[in-house]
């Protein structure tokens, strides 16, 4: 069974200069025990600040980034390089200042792949490329409905099997988007669940009480984390 970690810092800045340098030690030690570390990113606020608080860690030098697969969660199915992407926020945030080996770095297709604006076989490419992946990190916000990826909550794309599904009624503009399913993010050997501000202190409550809510459902194979600032925490 996962064990679960709740860590409660006092504000957002100090929330992602913890999480980023929980993860590059996370990837140090995966790469000392398998030769790699495969990482999976999320969006938002927080997660950028994390992103940028790792490229300035001193600990990061440790790190082999030719060695780390990067992977990301969900993806709003939009053309490459729009600002609303995920990986647009971490490319400008860190990715484009390491030394990534690209056969490493799994975006998520964008409208303008080979698949156009079929974001069903966009996610079926998705899932070919990461059959046989390994997880070390997979990291996720806490949306404020209690949502993880784009799995939101009374959703049909909760129930969907296989490891990436497309959904086109996202709550969430824009409706359509690609995601990694529970049973895919379950099989990580570590799920992180971040969350900051007092609008995630409702769904992060409900959660860690035993609710029903999809961010209830993400859990690691070996750990799960949850790393909350103080507003967050607050009604737990």
């Amino acid at each position: 069974m996962s064990e679960t970690v709740v860590v409660v810092v006092p504000d957002a800045d100090i929330l992602a200069s913890t999480v980023a340098a929980r993860l590059a030690i996370r990837i140090i030690d995966a790469q000392a025990v398998h030769g790699t570390a495969g990482v999976v990113l999320t969006g938002g606020r927080v997660a950028a600040k994390v992103l940028g608080q790792l490229r300035d860690l001193p600990a990061a030098a440790a790190i082999d980034w030719s060695r780390v697969d990067l992977w990301w969660g969900d993806e709003r199915f939009l053309p490459s390089g729009d600002p609303d992407r995920n990986e647009t926020q971490a490319r400008a945030a860190l990715l484009d200042a390491l030394p990534l080996d690209p056969a490493r770095v799994h975006a998520m297709p964008a409208t303008d792949g080979p698949d156009g604006d079929d974001a069903d076989a966009a996610a079926a490419r998705y899932a070919a490329e990461l059959a046989g992946a390994r997880f070390d990190v997979l990291m996720l916000g806490v949306g404020e409905d209690g949502h993880v990826a784009s799995l939101f909550p009374g959703h049909p794309v909760l129930g969907r099997e296989g490891t990436v599904v497309a959904t086109y009624d996202s709550p969430k503009p824009p409706p359509t988007r690609i995601t990694l399913t529970l049973a895919t993010i379950r099989g990580a050997d570590e799920v992180w669940l971040v969350a900051a501000g007092p609008d995630k202190a409702e769904p992060i409550a409900t959660v860690l009480s035993g609710g029903d809510l999809p961010a209830a459902h993400a859990q690691g194979v070996r750990r799960t984390l949850f790393l909350l600032d103080e507003a967050a925490a607050a009604k737990r």
